[in-house]
């Protein structure tokens, strides 16, 4: 009895090490797994990966106002990226904007949002970076950011008056959903980053609700990000939370698609994010009140005018444009074939007094919107090689004009030098 007793104490003091072991390296795959949904919420691949590209790896170019940068390889390669980040280091670079070796990073980097971010999530998003992410043995690429301005130093003084340190707190008054989807879009989803207008200084002129430039709109990288407040013509005034749901699940809805920076947004990152985090990000966006806009009563179709201009033939410049190269998707009542051919009678796009994104999207077309590894079967083609600047500008003025959109009218001149500024950022 006395030896089968010792047999068994040696057995379970073999087995609970084991135990321990096993259930350790459970905890360790879990943190893991939830770090690799917080890069998701935080749409990390979205900056750090190239097309075609190996994942973290950097090297994508962002376009500043003093020349380009690259985006850094954050795999846990020891010489390239961040493998010798202690979990303290990964924190101040998210939080902080300073690497391991001191230097600051430019706020092209969001870490004015990434301030946000809760110890939980961070160690979590480290877990992720160190032992869920391969690492790739991909030098970082130097700025185009000529001296004396690609100097680091005056980060420091832009930290002290722009950064906000601390950590998202709820607010009071504020229910769960409320709370969880301001932390989702200030914080990880960084959204104020490009649908927040900047100043001089390239900082944003606001970081929450508290100011009433957030999440107004924004040009950004020859795009114009959209108004995500209330406003009832070029924000989301008209939007269910339904209609939010769909749009940060698919890329689509009955109102608008995703094109530019927003699809990346959409293909790495809020198509990932489970329903009970698109609820509270739906939830916080609908509260915000009405900011921007040009004042106009709120949006109404009449497409009566319009039918008369694009009577065959077309009655004039922009009318004939729309007719050879547009109506056959969008529609001759402009309503096109939503969700999957985007509306253009209403479409708050469209509708915003800045044309920028519209003559991007025309000039460049728009990446696809991949859905469970589904490409979207009607991308917008570029027509930069097929129309030229007056052409453009013509069947622009039309679409904003026409269905009582009402929006001003696009020049030759705008859409000339938005061809030439998307031209020298590839």
């Amino acid at each position: 009895m006395i030896k089968t007793l010792k047999v068994l104490g040696a057995a379970l003091g073999c087995a609970l090490p084991l135990a321990w072991s096993a259930s350790a390296h459970a905890a360790d795959d879990a943190l893991v797994q939830r770090g690799a949904y917080i890069a998701k919420l935080g749409d990390c691949a979205a900056c750090h990966t190239l097309p075609h590209g190996k994942p973290f790896a950097g090297g994508l170019p962002m376009t500043t106002p003093m020349g380009k940068i690259y985006t850094t390889n954050i795999t846990p390669d020891p010489d390239n990226g961040i493998g010798h980040y202690t979990e303290e280091d990964f924190a101040r670079a998210l939080r902080e904007g300073v690497a391991k070796d001191g230097h600051n990073l430019y706020p092209a980097m969001p870490y004015p949002s990434y301030t946000k971010i809760n110890d939980d999530d961070t160690k979590a998003l480290y877990a992720y970076f160190m032992h869920g992410v391969a690492p790739v043995a991909q030098a970082n690429r130097a700025s185009d950011i000529p001296w004396p301005l690609s100097m680091r130093w005056p980060l420091k003084f832009w930290n002290m008056v722009f950064l906000e340190k601390g950590v998202y707190q709820d607010k009071p008054g504020k229910d769960v959903a409320w709370n969880r989807g301001a932390y989702l879009i200030q914080g990880l989803g960084h959204c104020g980053s490009c649908h927040t207008p900047r100043g001089i200084a390239f900082q944003e002129k606001a970081l929450d609700e508290t100011g009433s430039a957030y999440l107004t709109g924004g040009v950004l990288d020859n795009w114009f990000a959209a108004n995500l407040t209330g406003e009832q013509n070029v924000g989301l005034g008209r939007w269910s939370d339904d209609d939010l749901k769909a749009f940060l699940k698919t890329g689509a809805n009955a109102h608008a698609s995703a094109f530019g920076s927003m699809t990346s947004v959409i293909n790495n990152s809020t198509q990932a994010t489970n329903d009970t985090d698109i609820a509270a990000m739906a939830t916080y966006l609908k509260s915000l009140p009405a900011v921007g806009g040009n004042g106009a009563a709120p949006y109404s179709y009449d497409p009566q005018a319009t039918k008369v201009s694009l009577n065959r033939p077309a009655n004039n410049a922009g009318a004939r444009v729309y007719t050879a190269y547009c109506m056959h998707c969008h529609g001759v009542d402009g309503r096109g074939f939503a969700p999957m051919l985007a509306p253009l009678a209403g479409n708050p796009n469209v509708l915003e007094h800045d044309p920028s994104s519209l003559i991007n999207v025309t000039l460049n077309g728009t990446e696809d919107l991949v859905i469970q590894g589904i490409p979207a079967p009607y991308p917008m083609p570029k027509y930069s090689p097929v129309l030229n600047d007056r052409q453009i500008a013509d069947v622009l003025t039309f679409i904003r004009t026409g269905w009582n959109n009402g929006a001003p009218a696009v020049s030759a001149e705008e859409v000339a030098k938005l061809r030439k500024a998307t031209q020298a950022a590839r």
